[in-house]
């Protein structure tokens, strides 16, 4: 009612058939969240009118709902799919009552906490003007907080082909050559974001790439797809070739990091999480992933207002 036109604790009373104290107690719990505000004071003789107005026409709401007893209160992470980060998470997305991880494209991790989803994100994206992992993209979103981006591990990602690369493919253009099937990742994942440059890049017209359109949110996923024969190629990490037993093309080495608000990084599940992700086992751990390397595991890279 209050987006439509400015109303008084009677008026939105009359409406709602209840009493302007009840009115007031909710109109004044949205005053204070910064919802609505007092617009207009109009005296007639001992009568004081007060006109109340949204601030806006419009508002989105976004909620994490997590547990709260006993001060149980989990992290709650959106991150790009990547093998370190299960293992930070633990076993089924949990590290004790510590972390709860679900997966979600690179940005869109990164938009949900800027929106209030989660509280951190894991990302790997590559800013082509200036070579840099994620750092740029957590300075766009975040310009009005303190961001500390945290390297979880560097990773390297490539072509998974059948066993022997029967087809013979060593880059991806060579998927619209050939007419090779291709299993493609989600809009928003770090690997469709250098895809989709990469394509740009070397002049491929994607409509030619048989199974374009087809998308997958993990690189377990793909893996399936070409380890079934459903598709001849796809782009992911070297674990995730290994682990469904195909051959690897090597195209490139990337930065995974995590995106934390300075807010959440002080929390004590954080230092929790960050002293797990700082340890000689957790480092030993990530190098025996395929792939893999932390030799820059818990560098920080600040971001101040």
């Amino acid at each position: 009612m209050l987006m439509v036109r400015r109303h008084t604790l009677s008026s939105i009373g009359a409406v709602m058939d209840r009493h302007p104290a009840w009115v007031r107690h909710h109109v004044k719990q949205l005053e204070a969240a910064g919802l609505v505000a007092l617009v207009e004071e109009r005296t007639t003789r001992n009568y004081t009118e007060k006109f109340y107005r949204a601030c806006a026409p419009a508002y989105t709401v976004s909620y994490i709902v997590r547990p709260e007893e006993r001060g149980v209160r989990p992290l709650v992470a959106l991150a790009s799919h990547d093998f370190a980060m299960e293992l930070l998470a633990g076993d089924e997305g949990a590290l004790g009552e510590g972390i709860v991880s679900g997966i979600a494209g690179s940005l869109d991790a990164l938009i949900g906490v800027r929106q209030g989803l989660a509280d951190f994100a894991g990302c790997h994206l590559l800013d082509p003007d200036t070579g840099e992992y994620n750092v740029p993209y957590a300075r766009h979103l975040f310009p009005d907080r303190d961001i500390v981006v945290v390297t979880l591990a560097h990773r390297e990602q490539g072509l998974m082909v059948a066993p022997g690369n029967p087809l013979g493919l060593t880059e991806p253009k060579d998927l619209a050559d050939g007419g090779a099937r291709f299993a493609n990742r989600n809009r928003g994942s770090g690997t469709r974001v250098w895809l989709d440059r990469y394509f740009a890049r070397t002049g491929v017209v994607t409509s030619g790439i048989v199974g374009f359109e087809q998308e997958v949110t993990t690189h377990t996923e793909s893996a399936l797809l070409v380890a079934t024969g459903a598709a001849d190629a796809a782009v992911g990490i070297r674990a995730a070739a290994a682990q469904a037993g195909l051959e690897f093309v090597p195209l490139f080495q990337e930065r995974y990091d995590l995106v934390i608000p300075q807010e959440i990084y002080e929390t004590e599940d954080a230092e929790k999480m960050l002293e797990r992700l700082n340890g000689t086992s957790f480092r030993a751990a990530v190098n025996r992933i395929c792939g893999y390397d932390s030799h820059a595991t818990g560098d920080e890279y600040r971001l101040a207002v």
